[in-house]
């Protein structure tokens, strides 16, 4: 059984001086989702990216999956969903890069967009006592 997201965790991770600042929130509703990235959107404003995630459950009780890349490349909100499948998390994980000057490349990106998710998803557990 899948566990809820049920508060808002956020985290920071610096790479080559690319700030990420991810956001592991509660979401019902994929209409939600989007807000949250104008919210994001808002509170981030030099991000160049806001890359995210969500599972949700649908009327049936299927979990449903979304995420989007938001034209960053190395495909992050994949990335960002395999961390919620991980951890068999329902809820949404946001990720708002604002960009340090240096080219991370592909791989560096997906690491560091994986890394930001991974740190909030630590949070939100610790706070739980697992």
């Amino acid at each position: 059984m899948a566990m809820r997201v049920d508060r808002v965790v956020t985290a920071k991770h610096v790479v080559e001086r690319s700030r990420f600042h991810a956001m592991l929130t509660p979401v019902a509703a994929l209409d939600e989702m989007h807000e949250l990235v104008k919210t994001c959107r808002r509170e981030h404003r030099r991000a160049n990216h806001h890359c995210w995630a969500c599972r949700l459950r649908d009327e049936r009780g299927g979990v449903q999956e979304s995420a989007r890349d938001d034209g960053e490349v190395g495909h992050p909100g994949q990335v960002l969903l395999e961390v919620l499948r991980k951890y068999d998390l329902e809820g949404a994980v946001i990720v708002s890069r604002v960009f340090g000057g240096v080219k991370l490349g592909v791989g560096g990106v997906s690491r560091a967009f994986r890394e930001a998710a991974e740190l909030a998803v630590a949070a939100f557990l610790a706070e739980r006592g697992g």
